[in-house]
């Protein structure tokens, strides 16, 4: 590892970002590796281990010390919010009553890249009493608690990002990644809907862009709407009563074409009022469905070549409401 170079006691810019450069591409190789050792033998263990957690009556009961326990509570977070329930027990306090919370159905995911971790002494020696299965996530296949574990899904031994090969850096980068793809492996599985995942992030931002158009959407009492042969003058007067700032052009129940304030100022002429609809609609206009994510309709809404401002909502080609970007933004969708 090449020292950072420095001016009096203080690291140029250039030091300060190939250190960064650096860090980045030891970690980049650790998780090469990673890959490399899933389409090896690495991959039959973790479908093993993913088979094994999925057949649990019980939760995912995540154990680790130090970083990898950092790392172990946010697997279980992953997990919990992916439809996998799970919890983080902190070693430390499993030898004084909270292996009370590991039960004979649950599964015991536990990290320790040495396999050598003494705090988590008491929660293996459980799992094995009552013969509850463990996964070890760990670089050494032939530690202690590797030894212990139904399933060991082994860690390649790549350089660490520190210059004293001391502080975890690829070795957490590598436990997450492992974890982040054990849980996206389970979510898939399950048939883990994007409402699903709704349903267990109500709140922020992240809640708002995983709300349905349904929900959002002004109903059929709002619609704008009027018919191909409408004249110009009668559609303009339903659209300012609407307030949506489009139109819909319907041919009996069908959505057939759209009027925007775009469109009548690309019209505008003397004789625009005496027009029918039909010559100033845009046809098969661009249209979201009820189930479609928030996220989704703001992704098309920002569309560079053309964007909207509302989109009509359409089951079977059946307008049945209208999306306005303001209602994103009241949302704290944008």
């Amino acid at each position: 590892m090449v020292a950072l170079k420095s001016v009096g006691d203080t690291p140029t810019d250039t030091a300060l970002i190939d250190s960064a450069l650096r860090t980045l591409d030891l970690e980049s190789a650790g998780l090469a590796e990673l890959q490399k050792a899933l389409s090896n033998g690495l991959g039959q263990d973790f479908a093993a281990a993913a088979r094994l957690v999925r057949g649990a009556r019980g939760r995912v009961i995540v154990s680790g010390m130090g970083k990898s326990g950092h790392v172990g509570q946010k697997l279980a977070a992953t997990l919990a919010s992916t439809g996998t329930p799970a919890y983080f027990v902190h070693p430390s306090e499993a030898s004084h009553g909270d292996l009370g919370m590991i039960t004979a159905d649950d599964v015991v995911i536990t990290l320790s890249w040495s396999g050598e971790t003494a705090e988590l002494r008491a929660v293996v020696e459980h799992a094995t009493r009552y013969r509850v299965p463990m996964v070890a996530i760990t670089s050494n296949p032939g530690s202690t608690l590797a030894a212990a574990a139904d399933v060991i899904l082994a860690l390649p031994k790549s350089p660490e990002a520190c210059p004293h090969g001391l502080a975890p850096t690829t070795s957490t980068v590598m436990q997450l990644a492992l974890g982040d793809a054990l849980a996206i492996a389970l979510l898939e599985s399950k048939g883990f809907t994007a409402r699903d995942f709704k349903g267990l992030h109500p709140g922020g931002q992240l809640g708002a862009q995983l709300s349905f158009v349904s929900d959002l959407m002004h109903g059929e009492d709002r619609l704008p709407l009027a018919g191909p042969d409408t004249p110009m003058a009668e559609a303009i007067v339903i659209m300012t009563e609407k307030s949506l700032g489009c139109l819909g052009i319907t041919d009996g129940d069908r959505l057939i074409g759209i009027i925007t304030d775009g469109d009548l100022r690309r019209h505008m002429s003397t004789d625009l009022l005496r027009k029918p609809a039909r010559d100033i609609m845009t046809p098969h206009p661009t249209t979201v469905t009820p189930d479609t994510l928030a996220s989704e309709v703001l992704a098309i809404m920002n569309l560079r070549d053309r964007p909207f401002t509302a989109l009509f909502v359409v089951e079977n080609d059946r307008p049945v409401g209208v999306v306005h970007v303001h209602d994103l933004l009241r949302a704290g969708v944008a």
